[in-house]
């Protein structure tokens, strides 16, 4: 088991020699060794003692924060660091080179064909949907030629492709859903609908993925070469999360096909606007989510190497990417 989830009100957390024990009502009620741990995702709230996550950063097990409810990213803790400070000094040099720029028409382009291998795929297996994945393969098709012919387009110019794609895209993606879902187009905060949830949801913990594979190389996630910096935004995890969103999606569309989720697994309304898992929904996402995770931390994992490398140039050392 390399990730725990701790999602439970009423849970308190301790330490109990090499593992964490888990009480609720005085009595404890599981318990967990540390070593095979490599990230603990905490949910809401939960009393958790001081010496968990003390030991927690020593062993180097990163702990990754969300709101309640919405599940929202709020931040992260590690152990050890990777001290490469070259890296970092690096980073900013080419976050304002041209290299920049490429390498952000890299990454648009990698996202838009992902997306349309997506709805390729979607033809064989929906050809009651064929006029909506036809058109949409066409302008996405169109978004690729026009990003292969201007190659002078500056980040404004590769934001507007990026968001013709996408509305495109999701004209197409929609229909895939049964009508009963509510599904007719991307909504993020809240999302409202079962789908617009899972999505959410996944991209928030690839999001975290995304931090804590640039925190421990030695990156900035604050500095992006495609997301401008804006205060409080990891911008160059947003870059990574960009080139996963078609595995994302394509992975939602599963488990809904499969009906793995249906409507009764969401709760809406109540004292949050929104749609979102409930409990027992969450308990079945979580176990999913880590084996569909493998291959996109190994993704995610490549991207950062390919960064780290570009960055440092001649000076690269494989020796000292962890």
């Amino acid at each position: 088991m390399g990730t725990l989830y701790i999602d439970r009100r009423d849970i308190e957390v301790r330490m109990d020699g090499n593992a964490i024990a888990f009480y609720a009502n005085g009595r404890r009620e599981g318990l967990v060794p540390i070593v095979p741990l490599k990230r603990v995702v905490i949910c809401g709230r939960a009393l958790i003692e001081s010496s968990v996550l003390g030991r927690l950063a020593e062993e180097n097990v990163s702990v990754v924060f969300l709101s309640g409810k919405r599940q929202r990213f709020r931040g992260m803790l590690h152990g050890r660091l990777h001290n490469n400070g070259l890296l970092r000094l690096k980073q900013y040099e080419a976050s304002l080179s041209p290299l920049a720029l490429s390498w952000a028409r890299d990454l648009v382009r990698r996202k838009v064909e992902g997306h349309k291998a997506l709805l390729e795929d979607a033809l064989e297996a929906r050809p009651d949907r064929r006029r909506e994945l036809f058109r949409g393969v066409s302008s996405l098709a169109s978004v690729l030629s026009t990003i292969e012919e201007d190659r002078e387009s500056d980040r404004t110019r590769l934001r507007g492709l990026e968001g013709a794609a996408a509305a495109a895209y999701f004209q197409a993606y929609c229909p895939l859903f049964a009508p009963s879902l509510g599904f007719s187009a991307r909504r993020r905060r809240p999302p409202t609908d079962p789908v617009n949830a899972l999505l959410s949801l996944t991209y928030t913990l690839v999001h975290a993925e995304a931090v804590r594979e640039l925190e421990l190389a030695g990156m900035d996630p604050t500095i992006g070469f495609y997301h401008e910096f804006d205060y409080g935004r990891e911008s160059l995890a947003c870059d990574l999360v960009e080139v996963l969103r078609p595995l994302c999606d394509r992975w939602i569309w599963s488990l809904m096909r499969d009906r793995v989720f249906t409507a009764r697994s969401f709760t809406t309304g109540g004292e949050r606007p929104g749609c979102y898992l409930k409990k027992d929904g969450r308990k079945t996402f979580y176990a999913l989510y880590e084996e569909w995770a493998v291959s996109a931390r190994g993704v995610l994992s490549n991207e950062v190497r390919s960064l780290v490398r570009m960055v440092m140039g001649d000076e690269y050392n494989e020796d000292l990417v962890p």
